[in-house]
């Protein structure tokens, strides 16, 4: 197990780890960048029905979904540079860092897909409609009705999906990059001080994730001020809610109609 525990190595091992806060920092909102672009490429194509492209989005999606990220990562270090060898690209000089944000990134990709297309059907599709009828062009009302819409009901989703790839970023360190999880893993070591070390990490991760929270919070607040107040009548228990529901049959279930 080690030596036995000694508080005061926490503090310090708390205040060394500090410097690293921006390697993992630096790897989640790269990974986001990438994901939040992958994203909108793959849920495009399932929004609009696009034959061949719909059915790779899916594959894509299952894929990096369905399989753990540490092998994902090892798959993109390792096996990427030896597929673009095959066309004469040489990647062995780029730094590690880059293929750990690419690897994070397409995996977020795959859960920016389904956000994506979550918030963007969620948006009334009436409203859509009443665009067209005023003269607005396909991308207008994408980016004047819809995006600011689906942007706000999809800030829970971004912020569970940044504080869950800010703890995913602890693989990093398998494959060389020095992010926090790697520093500690290098403080015990050298002190065997295993426990306080791990301690020291998790109230780092801690910290950073309740700030992120709070900070996506306020964020959701401010986008959704302007959105009606729910009538406290109105307030029903989602499990009541969607036993109490029957679908009206004069509305047609193509058109995504259901009435209470």
């Amino acid at each position: 197990m080690g030596t036995p525990f000694d508080i005061a190595y926490v503090y310090e091992y708390f205040l060394k780890l500090l410097p690293f806060i921006r390697i993992s920092l630096l790897i989640v909102f790269g990974s986001i960048v990438v994901g939040m672009g992958v994203g909108l490429l793959v849920a495009l194509p399932r929004l609009y029905k696009v034959p061949v492209l719909q059915r790779f989005s899916q594959v894509y999606a299952s894929f990096f979904r369905g399989t753990p990220i540490l092998i994902q990562l090892f798959l993109i270090y390792y096996l990427l540079p030896e597929l673009l060898k095959l066309v004469s690209i040489d990647v062995t000089k780029v730094p590690v860092l880059i293929f750990v944000i690419l690897a994070y990134g397409l995996h977020s990709g795959a859960y920016f897909s389904e956000g994506i297309r979550a918030a963007v059907s969620a948006v009334d599709r009436g409203q859509v409609e009443a665009a067209y009828a005023v003269g607005m062009t396909g991308y207008q009302a994408f980016t004047r009705i819809v995006f600011p819409q689906a942007l706000a009901i999809s800030i829970p989703i971004l912020a569970n999906l940044i504080i869950a790839t800010l703890k995913d970023t602890s693989l990093a360190f398998t494959l060389g990059v020095m992010e926090l999880t790697g520093k500690a893993q290098t403080l015990f070591t050298v002190s065997r001080h295993m426990l306080e070390s791990y301690l020291a990490l998790a109230i780092v991760y801690f910290i950073l994730s309740f700030f992120l929270e709070k900070m996506f919070n306020f964020a959701e607040r401010r986008l959704l001020k302007h959105e009606a107040p729910i009538a406290k009548e109105d307030k029903v228990p989602m499990g009541r809610k969607w036993l109490n529901r029957t679908l009206d049959p004069d509305i047609a279930l193509s058109k995504g109609g259901a009435g209470v």
